[in-house]
């Protein structure tokens, strides 16, 4: 039912496309920085990757409570914006700041000390042990920096500036390259560090994020202007919205961590080479998921304007225009990575036995993608509304059990190896695009109050 005056359809999608492409871009823009580094890293030999993927689970585990509270950021800035009220946006992110620095200083100390246990847990080989405890280390000792930038963009992605979050991570993902090219290899100069080169370009790009970021939010134009505003607590419910919102959206996260971490584990026991080979499938799944987290964030700040202007009608117009330029996505992805996905695997390493498991992957990943990227985007609608017990629902059911235990059950019982563990990840995206598919369409998410 229509609650107002609906736009013209070209104008809808024109909205949607000029809050999606800069966070769509951003996205891409992380992902590649990724992979190059993953390339760069590749050149030190097969136990490098293995040695960097082993730290990925980990960091997003100590990320969780952080990105959680983001989403919570952002659906509640959302709201505000879209009502107009400024002054509560600036509230809530004042406070989310406080909280994440005294949180960092916490879970930054924690796996600092604790780093060889952790990386032994996950699955650490001998000849992999010790690099990646290193780089965990250092990542995770620099954690400030990349909480700070991540919780200020998800508070200006919530107010509709996808551009500056989108012009801080590309700056610093670019500086991030820059110094692993002169770290790692060690050039013009720079002490040749390997592994440990790596971890510290990316401390020094989540520095030069981090710097940006708090510039943002020091404009006296913008909506997001932590000057304006005095007192460090929000309102009451805006203080009782980010917690209901963050909570369940840290058992979500806690959720995803939790079943990524099996699955790592199961493929790391495998052996050296076949996470190797994993890892540079999953740097490029990464890839593909840069355009549904794009597509998603514009879902938040959509979705939550919308809501927060009393205007339901709008929010699921918009949600639909999301999935539907994230099929086209999925179309493009798709093809290029079924017709070229040998030749993009050798960028990574030229071992054959990992080519041989590059196609193989990449066959899978380009059916994956279609439910991946849609279930990504329908994600973000449910986010944008503040239904987020939904999604962590999802999430323990689907990731939790159903991605590490079909994969385990395909890699060992079933002695299919590295490809089960991909089928499994196929068997993931599937359930979990049909369950937000289905709750997507029924429309209760639209009647929750932030």
């Amino acid at each position: 039912m229509e609650l107002g005056e609906v736009p013209p359809n070209g104008k809808i999608i024109r909205d949607a496309v000029n809050v999606a492409w800069p966070s769509v871009l951003e996205s891409f823009f992380v992902c590649l920085a990724g992979m190059v580094d993953t390339i760069m890293v590749g050149s030190l030999g097969s136990f490098a990757i293995a040695a960097v993927g082993l730290t990925t689970q980990p960091k997003f585990l100590g990320l969780a409570v952080f990105l959680s509270m983001n989403v919570a950021v952002s659906a509640l800035v959302a709201r505000r914006k879209g009502a107009g009220d400024r002054e509560s946006a600036n509230r809530i992110v004042r406070m989310a700041l406080l909280i994440t620095i005294g949180l960092t200083v916490i879970i930054s100390s924690a796996f600092v000390a604790f780093a060889g246990p952790i990386i032994k847990m996950v699955g650490s080989q001998p000849d992999t042990h010790e690099y990646a405890v290193e780089y965990l280390q250092i990542i995770m000792g620099g954690l400030g920096f990349s909480t700070i930038s991540l919780m200020l963009n998800a508070a200006q992605r919530g107010a509709g500036n996808t551009r500056i979050a989108m012009l801080t991570n590309v700056i610093s993902n670019t500086v991030n390259v820059i110094f692993n090219y002169l770290l790692i290899g060690g050039n013009f100069g720079f002490p040749a560090m390997g592994v440990r080169g790596a971890a510290l370009a990316t401390v020094i790009g989540t520095v030069c994020a981090c710097a940006l970021s708090i510039a943002s939010v020091l404009r006296k134009d913008g909506f997001i202007n932590l000057r304006s505003v005095k007192g460090w607590i929000a309102d009451r419910m805006s203080v009782h919205s980010l917690l209901n919102v963050g909570s369940s959206a840290f058992v979500e996260q806690i959720c995803l961590r939790i079943g990524f971490l099996l699955f790592s584990m199961t493929v790391a026991h495998l052996g050296t080479t076949q996470m190797a080979a994993h890892q540079i499938g999953m740097n490029l799944m990464s890839m593909s998921f840069s355009f549904g987290d794009g597509l998603s964030v514009a879902s938040v700040t959509l979705i939550g304007q919308s809501l927060g202007r009393k205007r339901p009608d709008m929010a699921k117009i918009y949600g639909n225009v999301c999935q539907k330029i994230g099929l086209m996505c999925a179309c493009l992805v798709s093809a290029v990575y079924f017709l070229f996905g040998k030749q993009i695997f050798a960028l990574f390493s030229q071992e054959p036995v990992i080519l041989d498991y590059g196609i193989q992957i990449m066959r899978i990943l380009s059916v994956i993608l279609f439910f991946q990227i849609e279930q990504v985007v329908l994600f973000g609608c449910l986010r944008g509304a503040g239904d987020t017990k939904f999604t962590a629902l999802v999430s323990l059911i689907s990731v939790t059990f159903i991605r590490p235990g079909m994969s385990w059950l395909l890699c060992y019982p079933l002695a299919i190896g590295l490809i089960g563990a991909w089928l499994g990840t196929f068997c993931d995206q599937v359930l979990r695009f049909v369950l937000t598919f289905l709750r997507f369409r029924k429309g209760q998410w639209t009647k929750i109050r932030l």
